[in-house]
């Protein structure tokens, strides 16, 4: 019987080697798709990846951009977890196939209820206010009780508001829908195009600035906007968010409109294991907190206090709603937008 020499047994521990170094690298990785692009999520992966190892792969887009691709891949895809903005999108993949369910308790602990899907598809990670924001000058609060109230005279060539192609606001349509009927929704749509200062235009910020310029008074936008304004290294927007004030409508009655950045479990995930590490990660308290303090969003984690600029801004009594209603009758509020002439 002839023996291995130390050359042969050296190369044999170096191909063991490599092939155990490069299944272990395949097995310590995540493959994250997502439309954010702010430098807090980037601190977050960072800090998950020196606490567990695993390596996180980022690809960004857009996201219905990141949607299609997904659904495109089919089972090829390398997207272990979509993370999108608007429960509607969200709503989206999984109706396309896109996402598989988890049974998790440190989810169910982190996300309350009515901020995840009903079958557990996808989970809120941040919340966004969909308020009324308004001239400091030449708007009195006073004036200011609900959404239905926007219809009113009063309000005549004084709102300002994104287009009907936005998520946002089909979401915030569709919240109406579930909550008053579409009937409600469909008068309620119509008298905000009566009162319209402007043709629907830009984006949020778009509006803050409009309002800065004279064009309009008050605004329908999303909270995390106004934040990101007021902390803006642009002084220009520094200037226009100044001048305006937040009102949160609907306090006596349904509440406020909310909505998510969320994150879901692709159908096809290869790193199934190390995807649903991230997703309890970036619910917990750490990553809440940062989350809050940095982006200027309410945590979905319940025993995550909000930042000091959104506790200033006072506590608000969100819509009662399961945000999953927002992608049931995400088609019926397009529709409606299209009937009343809301461009």
């Amino acid at each position: 019987m002839r023996f291995l020499n130390k050359g042969s047994i050296l190369l044999i521990v170096i191909l063991v080697f490599s092939f155990t170094t490069l299944i272990m690298g395949a097995e310590e990785e995540v493959n994250l798709y997502t439309n954010r692009h702010y430098d807090t999520d980037k601190l977050l992966l960072d800090k998950f990846e020196e606490k567990t190892n695993i390596k996180v792969n980022v690809l960004k887009g857009g996201s219905d951009e990141l949607i299609e691709k997904i659904d495109r891949e089919g089972e090829d895809t390398s997207a272990d977890l979509l993370i999108t903005a608007d429960a509607g999108r969200l709503h989206r993949a999984k109706n396309k196939g896109l996402l598989q369910q988890i049974e998790n308790d440190t989810l169910f602990n982190n996300v309350p209820e009515n901020l995840r899907d009903t079958e557990n598809y996808w989970f809120g990670l941040t919340v966004r206010g969909r308020v009324i924001v308004y001239s400091k000058d030449r708007v009195d609060p006073s004036e200011l009780s609900t959404y239905g109230d926007l219809t009113d005279d009063k309000w005549e060539n004084r709102i300002l508001v994104r287009s009907s192609s936005n998520i946002y606001n089909q979401s915030l349509l569709a919240s109406f829908i579930e909550i008053h009927g579409e009937e409600w929704a469909t008068e309620w749509a119509a008298g905000v195009v009566d009162n319209m200062a402007r043709k629907p235009q830009g984006n949020d910020r778009a509006q803050a600035t409009a309002i800065a310029s004279g064009v309009g008074d008050i605004a329908i936008m999303n909270t995390y906007y106004l934040g990101k304004m007021l902390n803006s290294s642009n002084p220009e927007e520094v200037k226009v968010a100044k001048q305006l004030e937040i009102f949160f409508p609907s306090q006596e009655t349904t509440g406020t409109h909310i909505n998510v950045s969320g994150i879901g479990l692709t159908k096809h995930a290869k790193n199934k294991e190390n995807a649903i590490k991230l997703m309890e990660y970036l619910s917990s308290v750490e990553a809440q907190e940062m989350f809050a303090k940095a982006n200027y969003e309410y945590p979905v984690n319940p025993n995550v206090e909000p930042s000091n600029l959104l506790s200033s801004w006072g506590e608000f009594k969100p819509q009662s709603i399961n945000l999953s209603k927002l992608g049931e009758y995400n088609k019926k509020a397009y529709m409606i937008f299209n009937r009343v002439g809301w461009k």
